[in-house]
C-alpha cells in the first residue's frame, strides 16, 4: 500500500528528497530542551539562539551533517558534590535542524548562557530560460536527423 502524499502528483517531480526531509521532521520526537528561538536578522541573515546556561564551549559541539544543523551539549555529572536539592540537572542535548540548500553557516557565539548560530541563505533569483523545441523531420538544413543517424548505424 502505498502513501499518497502532496508529493505524489504528477505535477510535482524530483521533490522525492524534499518529501523525505519532511519524513524526518515529523518523526523527530525532539523536546523543548533547551529553548531557543530563531531570529531574521537584516539582510539575510538568520539566527538561531539556544539557552544553554551552565554548558562551557567546551561542553557544545556544533555540526553541519548533510544538511542538518546539528547542536549537541553534554556536561560532566559532578560525583563529588553532595546536593540537598538538586533542581539543575546536567543533562545532555541534541537539537537538529533542517537546512535548504545553499544556506551557510557563518559562526556560532556563545555568550552569557547563550549560543547563538548565524546562518546567510541565498538571495533566490528567478530565472526564466527559454528550450529549444526541435523538429523530427527527415532532414533539416540539409543535415541528418538524429533519427536517421541511428538507422544509418543499425542497418550496417
Amino acid at each position: 500500500m502505498s502513501r499518497e502524499t502532496f508529493f505524489s502528483s504528477p505535477f510535482m517531480l524530483g521533490f522525492d528528497e524534499v518529501e523525505r526531509v519532511l519524513d524526518r521532521i515529523g518523526k523527530s520526537t525532539q523536546d523543548g530542551y533547551p529553548p531557543y528561538n530563531i531570529e531574521e536578522c537584516e539582510g539575510a541573515t538568520i539566527r538561531i539562539v539556544l539557552a544553554v546556561a551552565g554548558f562551557t564551549k567546551e561542553d557544545l559541539a556544533v555540526t553541519l551533517e548533510d544538511n542538518q544543523l546539528v547542536i549537541r551539549g553534554q556536561q560532566a555529572d559532578d560525583q563529588d558534590k553532595n546536593y540537598l536539592h538538586r533542581g539543575i540537572a546536567a543533562r545532555q542535548f541534541q537539537k537538529t535542524f533542517v537546512l535548504a540548500d545553499g544556506i551557510e553557516i557563518v559562526g556560532a557565539n556563545l555568550d552569557n548562557g547563550l549560543l547563538a548560530i548565524d546562518l546567510v541563505r541565498p538571495i533566490s533569483t528567478t530565472e526564466v530560460k527559454t528550450i529549444e523545441i526541435k523538429s523530427n523531420k527527415a532532414k533539416t538544413n540539409g543535415k541528418d536527423s538524429a533519427i536517421d543517424l541511428v538507422a544509418e548505424d543499425a542497418a550496417e
